[in-house]
C-alpha cells in the first residue's frame, strides 16, 4: 500500500486514464493481442488488402481513437480499449512492414524496438520519476504510456516471429514458451521483483502469447492448428472482449476511483 498526498490522491482520483490492473485487465490485453494478429492477417492477406494499406486504414483509425482517449478526463472502458485493439493491429503491422515489405531480419527488428523501448522508459522516468501506470494523470505521462504500449506490441511481435523463426515449432506448442516466461515473471514478482518492472514484462510477453494463441486458432488442422481461420478467431476474440468490456462499463470493477471508493466503505476489523 502506497500513500500520496491529499493533493495528488484526489487528482489521480479524478484523472487516471488506464484501469486497475485485474485479472480483466490480463484477459483483455490477451485478447487484443490476439486480434491484432489474426486480424491483420485477415485485411491484409485474405481480403487482399495489401500491407501498405492495411497499415494507413488502421493507423488513420488509432489516431481518431487517440484523440477521442486524450480528450477523456478519466477512464473509460470502451475508449482505452478500442485503442489497445488498434494500437496491438498497428504495432504488429509496424513489425509486419520492416520485415516483409523492407526485409529486415527478425533479430535487428528486436533489438531495434528494445532499445527504442529502454529509451522511452528512461526519458519518461526521467521526466516523471515514476513509470507506474497507477499514475497516468496528465498528458504527458499519458503520451509516454501510449508510446509504450505502441513500442511493446511492436517489440513482442518481433521477438515472437524471431522465437518462432529460430525453433520451429508449430501453432499449439508454440505457445508453451511466453506462457512459461509470463509464469515465471508471476513467480518472481511473488518472491519480490518491483511490482513497475513486473507489469512491464508480462505486458511484453502476453504480446507472443497472443499471437502464438491466434496462430493456433487460425492455422489449418493439417499445420497443427484448429482451423478456425483469421476471421473466425477474430470474430469471436473481438466478440468476447466487448462482452468483457461492457461488464467493466457496467459494473466499474477496473475504475480506481470506483475501487478505491469501495474500499474506503469496507468496515476494518481487527484480529484477535
Amino acid at each position: 500500500m502506497t500513500t500520496t498526498a491529499p493533493s495528488m490522491s484526489a487528482r489521480r482520483i479524478m484523472l487516471n486514464k488506464v484501469p486497475e490492473v485485474t485479472v480483466y485487465f490480463w484477459i483483455i490485453k490477451i485478447l487484443c493481442t490476439t486480434v491484432g494478429e489474426s486480424f491483420a492477417d485477415y485485411i491484409n492477406e485474405t481480403l487482399g488488402v495489401g500491407l501498405t494499406k492495411t497499415t494507413l486504414l488502421f493507423s488513420a483509425g488509432l489516431i481518431i481513437a487517440m484523440v477521442a482517449q486524450f480528450r477523456l478526463n478519466r477512464y473509460v472502458p470502451g475508449i482505452y480499449w478500442l485503442s489497445v485493439v488498434l494500437i496491438s493491429v498497428v504495432g504488429t503491422l509496424l513489425t509486419d512492414n520492416l520485415t516483409d515489405a523492407h526485409g529486415v531480419p527478425l533479430w535487428i527488428s528486436s533489438t531495434v524496438f528494445a532499445v527504442l523501448l529502454a529509451a522511452v522508459f528512461s526519458i519518461w522516468y526521467a521526466r516523471e520519476h515514476t513509470l507506474s501506470i497507477h499514475t497516468i494523470v496528465t498528458t504527458p505521462r499519458e503520451a509516454f504510456y501510449w508510446l509504450t504500449v505502441l513500442v511493446t506490441f511492436a517489440l513482442g511481435t518481433a521477438v515472437g516471429d524471431w522465437t518462432l523463426e529460430l525453433t520451429g515449432w508449430p501453432p499449439g506448442k508454440s505457445v508453451l514458451l511466453p506462457l512459461a516466461l509470463i509464469l515465471a515473471v508471476l513467480a518472481a514478482w511473488k518472491l519480490g521483483m518491483g511490482p513497475v518492472l513486473s507489469f512491464w514484462l508480462a505486458y511484453i510477453l502476453t504480446r507472443p502469447l497472443g499471437a502464438n494463441i491466434g496462430d493456433y486458432l487460425a492455422s489449418p488442422r493439417a499445420d497443427g492448428g484448429l482451423g478456425l481461420g483469421t476471421l473466425g478467431t477474430s470474430v469471436l476474440f473481438l466478440g468476447t472482449i466487448l462482452a468483457v468490456v461492457v461488464y467493466l462499463t457496467v459494473t466499474d470493477k477496473d475504475r480506481t476511483e470506483a475501487i478505491e471508493q469501495r474500499q474506503q466503505r469496507t468496515p476494518v476489523t481487527d484480529e484477535v
